[in-house]
């Protein structure tokens, strides 16, 4: 009953089934979002997997470049971008724009946390990384302005060409002895990897689990009941980007009772808990990843199966996922959705145009 074994099966056993469901909604609605989760979804079983292969059997050099590859690069990016897609004819890209730039500045401190620490990277690589981070941003940033159904294009060929070169270093470059690099409790750790190509995991991880978590509550805003008590009706670009941002987040938090109560009354829109329960799923194995990076790895294997529960539970409720539910690959229908199509739904406020849809730019 080795947790280190038990816990990352099961993940990689829920993980392989909730990817081909969401497959199978994808081969007959072709949502572009669909596809990009099941991605996601083989990915986080691909890296679970390898966590109980390496438990059972022990680790090897060639499991922790797979994991790496996977596991540091694929998931958390993957399940953003499908996030970047649902919300690709909104201004959610500007948010994705500041995410890049945030990795952008992540990356170049953690270049010099490894430099104090005596590892520093190479400064081509440093320069190369960040320089990448903020010609995405500036990208996304004019698509979204120009061209909104471009975001999420743009976004995943920034996404795939930075996980095709981070891929290619993880499979090539020397790793410490004796090839892995493991905690106390079993959790695979990525120090035994040199630092030129620990400074692309900020970029990965940070846009994906920020486009995740912080889309799925502007999804949620979008959908609940609202107290309105900050308005921006600046058309600057900057400024006003910002403000409604910030307008978001202030309204949101102000709405919750109203959407307790509507919750209780049972009128609530069901992708209010959808998307919570997603930026839950991503919060938390986020959370504990970031924990194992300062060695406190009690929660990691926990933490992963736990986040693919909640963000699979957020799947089943949204019906921009599942248009019905039933068993992959069959005509068997285990539930059929009855709410109105995403379309028919209310547009928010004209003046919180952070979240308002395309108006044919």
């Amino acid at each position: 009953m080795n947790p280190a074994i038990i816990l990352p099966s099961v993940t990689t056993i829920l993980s392989f089934v909730f990817a081909a469901m969401v497959f199978d909604q994808w081969l007959r609605r072709r949502q572009p979002y669909q596809l990009v989760w099941t991605v996601g979804l083989v990915w986080y079983g691909l890296g679970a997997g390898i966590e109980a292969i390496g438990g059972a059997q022990g680790w090897s050099e060639a499991l922790y470049r797979g994991w790496y590859m996977f596991g540091a690069f694929g998931v958390a990016s993957s399940l953003g971008l499908g996030t970047i897609y649902l919300l690709s004819r909104t201004r959610f890209g500007y948010f994705v724009a500041f995410s890049f730039g945030a990795a952008a500045l992540f990356s170049y401190l953690t270049a010099v946390k490894y430099a104090r620490e005596g590892t520093p990277p190479a400064d081509l690589m440093v320069i190369l990384v960040v320089g990448a981070c903020a010609v995405a941003a500036v990208v996304v940033a004019l698509a979204t302005r120009l061209a909104r159904g471009w975001v999420g294009h743009v976004a995943a060929v920034a996404l795939v060409v930075g996980w095709t070169a981070a891929a290619f270093m993880a499979l090539t470059v020397e790793v410490a002895p004796p090839g892995y690099a493991l905690a106390a409790n079993g959790a695979p750790i990525g120090t035994a990897m040199p630092a030129d190509l620990r400074i692309l995991t900020p970029p990965f991880n940070i846009v994906g689990a920020f486009a995740l978590v912080f889309g799925a509550v502007l999804s949620a805003y979008i959908f609940m009941p609202k107290t309105r008590v900050m308005r921006v009706t600046t058309d600057l670009p900057l400024v006003g980007a910002v403000g409604r941002g910030i307008a978001v987040g202030v309204n949101f938090v102000a709405s919750i009772p109203a959407a307790w109560r509507a919750l209780r009354a049972g009128t609530l829109n069901s992708r209010v808990p959808a998307t919570i329960l997603i930026a839950l799923g991503g919060f938390i194995p986020g959370w504990t990843d970031a924990l194992a990076r300062f060695g406190l790895t009690a929660a990691f294997f926990i933490g992963q199966l736990v986040g693919v529960l909640l963000i699979f539970l957020g799947f089943l409720v949204s019906i921009e996922v599942f248009s019905d539910v039933r068993l992959p690959f069959t005509r068997i229908v285990l539930r059929r959705r009855t709410e109105a199509a995403p379309s028919e739904e209310p547009a928010p406020d004209r003046h919180e145009r952070l979240a308002a849809p395309d108006a044919g730019r």
